[in-house]
């Protein structure tokens, strides 16, 4: 029937009106309504979410009410709500100076404007509208921060909604909307204070642990963050996304047997979830049970055969297992399916180096330090590749033309240390270390191989010492 689309709190003359209004497009009539009728009709179809109607409504409205404030202003309102603040704006300026003491005029200018990009503009505008009506505070406040959520300007809307939370501080929601803003700029401390205000008030809010969580783990602060997901899943269990962050958190602190269960049950929940598919095999891979790390690494390319990480997951596993050859095979595809991952490169570099194809290895090298200059585990392979395949005297120039590109990058001048090391040149060693050691020390043990006790001159020897380095 016709009257079912119509649910509360619509009162009988709306449902009259907005029936009257769509009786006329369908017989393609015209028919008069008054400004309170279209007010009705456009207020309805704005609520329903149903912007083209809207539109329409308000485009006859203002053709058989020309100067009518309140149908040019829903007019100004529904062009927002398409997008098209420059239009809006336009009527709005032209509102203002009909009625200056409207603030519904200004809320909607200073929408206009935040649209267009001058949230600074907006703001005037919109403190102006605060200063029109000391009676519709709250409601102006309340709109404002409305427009500012929905436009993202999260660091804007703090002010009012703290302003907003001095006049209703029994809102429990405005806590909430608070924490979140301060969640988007970042200001994690006051996020936190702000979510377990709000928390104390409303401690079965599995959206607010949860987003306690993900700042918790934003700060390393891993502990928190478990425990949050926890709380979450304790009050709602089908919080997904609860379940697989914490199963992401658990992999990423290389607690892969605790991971386990926990990416089971978000596979219970979500079968078709590929990722998760991959984390789990994963975990399975380093919990030494390769058998189902094949499997769900096989399962997750069976759903989506386009995402390199199960297939480079599998080049692991055969590498590993000492099947260079199948691993090739593997890394080679999630190469072709993702060329912009360093990891995929160098582990593809490796195959063809257990291979003996040092050509196409070093090649491979290359183009993973093209995508991240400061991969370490590259750059000790490739030293200790160039000395063992005894490429010292060819790898220098090459190196030396790299190194301008690069600059000083710890990785290279490491190598390049190391390669004039056991060259004899104990000058350019010793020059090329010590920027080495002065940009990042703490990784000098991934490098000690390369730099054997036995070669080190007197001065390189010192300065290893005096950085508690040997």
């Amino acid at each position: 029937m016709e009257e079912d689309k119509f649910g509360y709190p619509y009162e009988e003359d709306v449902k009259q009106a907005v029936q009257k209004f769509e009786r006329m497009r369908r017989n393609n009539e015209n028919y008069f309504f008054d400004v309170i009728e279209f007010e009705s009709i456009i207020d309805y179809y704005i609520e329903s979410n149903n912007p083209a109607q809207a539109y329409e409504a308000a485009s006859m409205a203002t053709e058989q009410h020309p100067q009518s404030v309140s149908i040019q202003l829903r007019k100004a309102k529904v062009l927002l709500d398409k997008g098209r603040a420059v239009e809006a704006l336009r009527i709005l300026k032209k509102l203002e100076h009909i009625e200056p003491g409207n603030h519904e005029i200004y809320v909607a200018k200073g929408t206009a404007m935040g649209m267009l990009g001058d949230i600074q503009g907006a703001r005037k505008v919109f403190d102006y509208a605060l200063s029109l009506d000391s009676d519709e505070v709250e409601n102006i406040l309340f709109a404002i921060v409305s427009v500012l959520q929905n436009m993202n300007y999260y660091e804007q809307l703090i002010p009012y909604l703290l302003q907003l939370m001095e006049k209703e501080p029994n809102f429990r929601a405005h806590l909430y909307d608070l924490a979140y803003a301060y969640e988007k700029t970042e200001d994690y401390a006051n996020s936190i204070s702000y979510y377990l205000k709000y928390l104390e008030e409303e401690p079965f809010s599995d959206s607010a642990w949860y987003n306690l969580g993900i700042i918790y783990n934003k700060l390393d602060q891993s502990v928190e963050a478990i425990e949050a997901y926890d709380y979450a899943l304790a009050i709602n269990s089908e919080n997904t996304f609860a379940l697989f962050n914490k199963g992401n958190l658990l992999c990423n602190l290389e607690r892969h047997a605790e991971a386990i269960p926990v990416y089971l049950e978000y596979i219970e929940n979500e079968p078709d979830s590929f990722e998760a598919m991959t984390y789990l095999a994963e975990c399975y891979e380093r919990n030494n049970n390769i058998l189902l790390s094949k499997k769900y690494y096989r399962e997750a390319i069976d759903l989506a055969p386009d995402f390199a990480d199960p297939w480079f997951g599998l080049g692991v596993i055969e590498l590993n297992s000492g099947n260079p050859d199948d691993s090739f095979i593997y890394f080679r595809k999630a190469v072709r399916l993702d060329d912009e991952n360093p990891e995929f490169w160098y582990l593809l570099g490796k195959a063809h180096y257990v291979k003996n194809e040092l050509k196409s290895s070093l090649s491979c090298f290359r183009e993973a330090l093209k995508l991240d200059i400061y991969y370490d585990d590259v750059w000790i392979d490739l030293g200790k590749m160039l000395l063992k395949e005894n490429l010292i005297a060819k790898a220098i120039p090459y190196l030396e033309h790299a190194y301008k590109v690069t600059g000083d990058v710890p990785g290279i001048n490491y190598i390049m240390a190391s390669l004039y090391l056991h060259a004899g040149a104990f000058d350019k060693a010793f020059r090329h270390i010590s920027l080495a050691i002065d940009i990042d020390n703490d990784i000098f043990s991934e490098y000690s191989e390369l730099f054997p006790s036995a070669l080190l001159s007197r001065k390189i020897a010192k300065l290893l010492k005096s950085n508690d380095l040997i």
